[in-house]
């Protein structure tokens, strides 16, 4: 190699060396320095929303508030026209027109027929779109109610509501006044509230005075089925026990193999013998 390029070489290298390198640490400063600037974005919030419910719409602020008061006017409006004997459906419009709540916006509306209504438990939606009330039981007149009571007490389910009653019949207290003699009120201890027994006269039958004045004097307040039976004991009378006789299930039969089918062979043409002819 000519001594004269390697000469030049290695000063060009003592001078590259000698020069210090300060680009890199400036770049490091500013970048540094801008995220130092940049502010941090603020935490993002864990807490829950607030449930709205219909049900205490009074209570809330602003559109919300309206909103579900337009939804709880229509509810109201739907249950009053079932309970006086109406049974057809309504379009939106229709009730809008009915409750005087036409100046109700576009977003409102929306609301009411994509979510409001159709998910609203007291509402049923018909095939065509249109509205009607939805009560807990499907009766109309009083054989209906006669029925259901029926049916209840056969099934052993107790009785029923009056409030559940007073909104799935129409007209009830015409209703409830002609079957007084066919019906059991109780009122709810807990509540207060009445609930309504199928009277079935055909349980009914004589006890002696005496004997109820001895089950009422018997105070059984704070005692469980327990301290009863152990009571019972002491006395002598064994409770009724499970003395049903079990039935063994009996030995399932097998079931037939499925017969071969056979196939019966063609016949002679015998009866045509003097008709057929052989041809060579």
């Amino acid at each position: 190699m000519d001594p004269a390029l390697l000469r030049e070489r290695e000063a060009f290298r003592k001078k590259a060396f000698a020069t210090p390198v300060v680009e890199n640490k400036k770049k490091k400063e500013t970048t540094e320095d801008e995220t130092k600037k940049k502010p941090k974005p603020p935490p993002k919030s864990t807490a829950v929303a607030p449930r709205i419910d219909a049900t205490n719409y009074k209570h809330m602020s602003g559109s919300s508030q309206y909103k579900f008061g337009v939804l709880a006017k229509i509810v109201k409006h739907l249950k009053t026209l079932h309970q006086d004997g109406g049974d057809h459906a309504l379009s939106l419009e229709d009730i809008l027109d009915e409750t005087n709540q036409l100046d109700v916006g576009m977003k409102i509306s929306q609301w009411l027929r994509t979510e409001a209504l159709g998910s609203n438990p007291k509402i049923d939606v018909t095939s065509d779109g249109r509205y009607m009330f939805k009560p807990p039981y499907r009766i109309r007149d009083r054989k209906g109610l006669l029925k259901l009571l029926r049916q209840t007490d056969l099934k052993g389910f107790g009785g029923i509501l009056l409030d559940d009653i007073q909104e799935s019949l129409p007209n009830h207290e015409k209703v409830l006044k002609v079957l007084e003699k066919d019906i059991v009120y109780i009122t709810r201890p807990i509540d207060k509230k009445k609930i309504l027994f199928y009277n079935d006269k055909t349980a009914h039958m004589p006890i002696d005075d005496e004997f109820q004045k001895l089950w009422r004097s018997v105070a059984v307040d704070g005692i469980d089925d327990n301290k009863i039976e152990e009571y019972l004991e002491k006395q002598g009378i064994r409770s009724m026990q499970d003395t049903s006789l079990k039935v063994m299930p009996s030995k399932l039969k097998r079931k037939a193999a499925p017969k071969k089918r056979t196939f019966k062979k063609p016949r002679d043409n015998e009866h045509l013998k003097e008709i057929l002819e052989e041809y060579e």
